[in-house]
Parts: C-alpha cells; structure tokens; sequence
C-alpha cells in the first residue's frame, strides 16, 4: 500500500508542470485575434526586452518570480502561428480561431458614414493624434492588470463586431459599449496618465489613459470631461460623465483598451471574456 501511494506521487510529481500558471496568466491568456497572449520569459535578474509587429511589448513580473510579456493581437491576425522578439530572438506563439457577429445600425447623420472632403480633413489630424497616444511607450509598470470596470451596467456591444452603418461595412467594433445612463461617471480602471483629452468627430469627447508599458484606455462619447491633458489619476478616479458625443445612436460608454499599439477586448482584464 504504502509503495503504491509513493509510486502515484512520483508520477504526480513528474507529471505536473515545473510551475503553475499564475494570476495574471490565467487572467489574460487569451490568444485569439483581438486577444492576449501571455509568454513566460523566465527568472533572470533584469527584464527581457520582448518586441511584437516591431512595436514594445509589456514585460512584468509573475508571483514575483518569472518574467512575463502581455502581448495585444490585432484583429486582423489571421489564426496560426505568431512571431515575437524576445532579447532580439525569434519566440513564436499560437494564435487560436475566434468568430465574431455581425452589428448594423442606423444613423440619422449620414455625414457620420459618408464624411465630406472637410470632415475627412479633420478625421486625418485627429487620427494622428490618436495614433501618437496609442504608441507612446511609458517605462512605469502598470498599477493592477484586473481592472476594475469604468462603470457598473450591462453590455450593450460587445469587442469586435463586424460594424455595418446605414448598410455599410466600416472598422470592427474595437471596444466595449455600456448602456449606462447620460451622466454615470466614468472611472479610471487603473492609475495612468492622461495623454490626449479632445472631442473628435466620430467618438466625441475622448479621453487617453496610459496606464504604462504601451497599456492604454480611451473613453469615448462622454458628455463631460474631468481632467486635463497630463494630468495623473489614481485607479477609481473619475475621468468624466457618459454622453452621446460623436457618432452615437444613444447615451452609453465606449471604453477600448490598447496594448503594443493593438486594440484588444477589454472583457479579458474585467475577467469576463467569453470564447
């Protein structure tokens, strides 16, 4: 008896993995096109540097002990095999399938779908600006990589539709919609920095959080806004008031999250992504 319950527990033993997965790993590996891959980089003294579509990738502790990158998939990744530098060598990893549905909806502003030759001005210098906050690539570690949600209600348009306007077919849905009510504060779900505060064509007033290592929030469609460009906030914070600025059917809160310059579904750092 005795030698039968030592022999299961040497198979135990050499059967498990040398680790288990930590928090941060259960919590965001989601390698999915619009999703989150997690490579573990080992426990050396200092931080690899882990680049991905040359763009800087998040590098963090794990339980204190190993490194970890967090690397954003774009949407438009095709499922297959992907390709990272870590410390200038090739590291590949697997991107599984994810099917997203189909959203139309109807505006009234048909400038809104079709912009003028002035709003396609305008929409080139503000896309710029975003552009430039996306990339931006502060060194400090995020604060929490659970966020908290910006605001309490239900989703009313999930990450990643297939977006038709007027029976048009424009970008996927890059974030996540809150059917919130105009006014419900919106709260910042992480400490950071605001980078850009502006009122854009298609998303209204818009604000950046840069939470640090290419981790960045954008809130849009606000009715207010409560800080300022530069400005430091505390996870929890109010940053704003839910509106229907921009291109909007109604009051609600488009929160999108970005990591290396690639917009992912904020649903996996909340905990609630569904395959």
């Amino acid at each position: 008896m005795l030698r039968s319950l030592v022999l299961l527990l040497v198979t135990l033993v050499i059967a498990a993995p040398l680790h288990a997965e930590g928090f941060i790993t259960r919590l965001l590996h989601k390698p999915v096109p619009g999703g989150v891959a997690v490579l573990e980089l080992g426990e050396g003294a200092n931080a690899p540097r882990v680049t991905y579509n040359d763009r800087p990738v998040l590098v963090v502790r794990e339980d204190g002990k190993r490194w970890i990158a967090i690397i954003g998939i774009p949407l438009d990744v095709t499922p297959g095999s992907e390709l990272a530098q870590v410390d200038g060598e090739p590291r590949s990893f697997e991107v599984g399938p994810r099917e997203y549905r189909a959203q139309h909806i109807t505006l009234k502003n048909q400038r809104q779908v079709d912009p003028n030759p002035d709003d396609l001005e305008r929409i080139e210098r503000e896309l710029a600006k975003q552009t430039e906050a996306y990339r931006n690539f502060r060194p400090d570690q995020p604060s929490n990589l659970l966020f908290d949600k910006p605001v309490e209600g239900p989703l009313s348009s999930p990450f990643g539709l297939r977006r038709f306007f007027n029976g048009e077919p424009r970008n996927p849905h890059s974030g996540l919609d809150f059917a919130v009510p105009a006014g419900t504060p919106v709260k910042a779900p992480a400490d950071g920095r605001i980078t850009l505060v502006d009122n854009l064509f298609f998303n209204g007033k818009t604000v950046f959080v840069d939470h640090g290592q290419g981790l960045v929030s954008m809130f849009c469609h606000l009715s207010s806004i409560a800080v300022a460009e530069g400005d430091a906030v505390q996870r929890g914070e109010v940053i704003g008031k839910v509106g229907s600025t921009g291109r909007a059917t109604g009051p609600h809160l488009h929160w999108n999250v970005s990591l290396n310059d690639a917009r992912v579904d904020p649903s996996i750092f909340i905990g609630e992504y569904r395959p």
